[in-house]
């Protein structure tokens, strides 16, 4: 007997069908047993099954549990004033060499107890999660030392222990430079490369290792010595690229088969080709794009006609993007970005999934994967993408339990 039935729905699987790239069953049902998804098709073709608990969903849409694959989520205070800055006309690389930008988010991180920052993320979390999200990413990146971003990996950890969701803990290994190796820069990429990674490698707090590659942050020299530190502790890449400018940060990584480059605003052809080849995931970031107030946007078109799967994020942090709404991010994608609903949707979803190398557990629903599942009371799936601040789903499941 299975644990639980979901029927009387439209099931957007993220499992392409012939003429049916999102995998879309009508009056659908879906069976659970131990956390898992055991059978998903037509209600008929699950007809006659028995189940400790049915569930008829009036027709409702469910989706895969949403994925947030970029975010920064664990910081300490906020940057409140530097909006205020940047609406008096700063930029971002102004408010960075005066002394703003990450440097202050590095230095009220330093200054917050493990307590203090545990108590924020959770709370930043806590509205992810009822946006809808059943896996979400989060980066250290506001330390710059190696016990400060050892410390910034425990705490992932324990929110990982503490929270209804899947979290993806991201080494940012280079984010910024501090301003006391300002004339030692080769030090301090040395003592990352050398000392941090090796020990989150060994004590087993990261899953990859992320850089910013760009020209107020880190060169691809950099990164590559970071990227081949990485490879020699069995960690994958990713990477924060073509932001700003073009370092040709995005070929760099592919060369590296990274799991993802991320914002593109400055995405050249030979990059997205590139992307393609190593099967590399394109992250959008359209919260960054809209809080900046940038004009660039990345090249979509180029990414679609080298067919380099679009995954989107909320890039949840306290200066250029301080977005907690997944469903905002989906509608963000469509309007600023030109995505399709039907991209948006997979660009949370099973695309998402790809960035984070999990597209074999999370992402679609199909037999065999965990049962991260949102049950949506709309009419049209091209809603999610529409509704500007839609309130997270009816339902959001967990591991086949309501969470």
């Amino acid at each position: 007997m299975w644990d639980s039935l979901l029927v009387d729905c439209r099931i957007a699987t993220m499992e392409p069908l012939p003429g049916n790239p999102l995998g879309l069953i009508e009056n659908g049902a879906i069976a659970i047993q131990d956390g898992r998804i055991l059978r998903v098709g037509k209600r008929t073709e699950l007809a006659g099954f028995r189940a400790k608990e049915v569930v008829a969903l009036g027709g409702a849409w469910v989706t895969p549990g949403l994925v947030d694959c970029h975010t920064h989520l664990i910081f300490g205070g906020t940057r409140a004033d530097e909006h205020a800055m940047r609406r008096a006309g700063a930029t971002y690389e102004e408010i960075a060499k005066a002394g703003g930008g990450i440097a202050s988010t590095v230095k009220a991180t330093h200054a917050a107890s493990t307590d203090q920052l545990l108590a924020s993320a959770a709370y930043r979390l806590d509205a992810l999660i009822k946006g809808g999200v059943t896996t979400v990413e989060i980066k250290s990146g506001y330390a710059l030392d190696v016990e400060g971003e050892i410390r910034l990996l425990r705490c992932t950890a324990a929110l990982a222990a503490s929270e209804a969701v899947r979290i993806v803990p991201t080494l940012l290994a280079l984010h910024a430079l501090p301003p006391e190796y300002r004339d030692r820069r080769d030090d301090y990429v040395a003592m990352i490369a050398d000392k941090l990674i090796p020990r989150a490698a060994r004590e087993r707090l990261a899953t990859s290792v992320d850089a910013f590659c760009e020209s107020i942050a880190f060169t691809p020299q950099e990164v590559e010595r970071i990227f081949n530190a990485a490879r020699a502790n069995g960690l994958p890449v990713r990477l924060h690229a073509e932001q700003l400018s073009n370092q040709n940060g995005a070929a760099l990584a592919a060369s590296y088969k990274a799991l993802s480059a991320d914002h593109l605003e400055h995405l050249d052809d030979a990059g997205a080709k590139a992307m393609a080849k190593a099967g590399t995931v394109a992250v959008l970031l359209p919260g960054a794009f809209y809080a900046l107030q940038e004009t660039r946007k990345p090249p979509v078109a180029v990414l679609r006609k080298h067919k380099v799967p679009i995954a989107i994020a909320t890039d949840c942090n306290p200066g250029t993007s301080p977005m907690l709404s997944p469903t905002l991010t989906m509608n963000m994608a469509c309007t600023l970005f030109g995505l399709t609903p039907e991209e948006a949707v997979a660009g949370m979803t099973i695309n998402a999934a790809r960035a984070l190398g999990l597209a074999h557990e999370v992402g679609s629903i199909a037999a065999g994967k965990a049962a991260d599942l949102c049950v949506w009371r709309i009419e049209n799936l091209s809603e999610l993408g529409y509704w500007i601040g839609l309130p997270g789903p009816e339902r959001r499941m967990f591991g086949g339990t309501d969470a």
